[in-house]
C-alpha cells in the first residue's frame, strides 16, 4: 500500500526467488517467539541474521539512563541483526517480538556463503539495504525541520502503509507499539502524540481502539504530515 506516493518498502524475503527461499530454509532453522520475547539483546555478540516469515518486532536501545527507546519497528519479509555482525560484532540493539513471531535464524557466516553462491540473493539484499540507509536519512532530516505532530502523521502513514488494511470507513493498522513507544520511534515526547491523537480523533480524521488506529481522514492526515498530495 503506497501512502506516501513513495514505492513499496522493499523486503528481502519477498524479493528473493522460489529457489533462493528454499535454500536459505535448508541452511537455517525455524523458530517461534511468543509476544514479548526477545531475538536478541544488544551488546551481545552477533552471531545470526533473523528473516521474519510472520509478526512483527521492535528494535530497541536503552540510554546510559536506562530509558528505552525504540527504534524501528519491522514484519514480514524483513531480514533484522544483519549489519552488527559485519560492522561490529556485536548487537547494536535489542529486539523484542510484539507478538507471536516466526522467524528463520541461520548463522552470519551461512548466510555470508548464501550471498556469495547467489547474485541474485546478493542484489536483493543489497538494495534492502540501501533503503534502509536511506530511509534512516531522510528521518534524520525530517526531525531537524517538522514538528512532533507531523512526524507522527508521517509515522502513523508509513505504518499503515506497511501492514494496514482496508475498510469501509478507513485504513486500519493493527498498532503493535504503546502511546509512549510511538512517541519514541516518532522523536517526540508522550504528551504529544495524547494531545494530536485526542486532536485528530475529535476532527473525524482517525479512530482509535484497543491498539488499533483506522485512519478516516487520508487527505487531512497527509496534509498534517506535510505529504505532496
Amino acid at each position: 500500500m503506497n501512502l506516501h506516493g513513495m514505492g513499496p518498502p522493499q523486503r528481502f524475503w519477498d524479493l528473493l526467488a522460489d529457489t533462493e527461499q528454499s535454500v536459505l530454509s535448508d541452511l537455517g532453522r525455524m523458530s517461534v517467539f511468543p509476544p514479548g520475547g526477545t531475538l536478541c539483546v544488544e551488546g551481545d555478540p552477533a552471531t545470526h541474521v533473523f528473516i521474519l516469515l510472520a509478526g512483527w518486532v521492535k528494535v530497541l536501545s536503552v540510554t546510559s539512563e536506562g530509558h528505552e527507546m525504540v527504534l524501528g519497528l519491522r514484519g514480514q519479509g524483513d531480514i533484522v541483526g544483519e549489519v552488527a555482525g559485519e560492522a561490529t560484532g556485536y548487537r547494536t540493539a535489542t529486539v523484542q517480538a510484539t507478538g507471536t513471531v516466526r522467524t528463520l535464524i541461520l548463522g552470519h557466516d551461512k548466510f555470508s556463503s548464501f550471498l556469495d553462491s547467489y547474485p541474485g540473493a546478493s542484489r536483493a539484499y543489497r538494495r534492502v539495504v540501501t533503503q534502509r540507509w536511506s530511509e534512516t536519512a531522510t528521518t534524520l532530516r525530517r526531525r531537524s525541520v517538522t514538528s512532533g505532530a507531523q512526524r507522527l502523521a508521517f509515522l502513523l502513514l508509513d505504518l499503515a502503509g506497511q501492514h494496514g488494511g482496508g475498510t469501509a470507513g478507513g485504513i486500519y493498522v493493527a498498532m503493535p507499539l504503546s502511546q509512549e513507544e510511538l512517541a519514541s520511534l516518532a522523536g517526540t515526547s508522550r504528551a504529544t502524540v495524547t494531545r494530536a491523537l485526542g486532536n485528530w480523533r475529535q476532527r473525524g480524521i482517525i479512530r482509535t481502539g484497543q491498539r488499533r488506529i483506522t485512519i478516516v481522514d487520508l487527505r487531512a492526515l497527509r496534509q498534517i504530515a506535510g505529504d505532496r498530495i
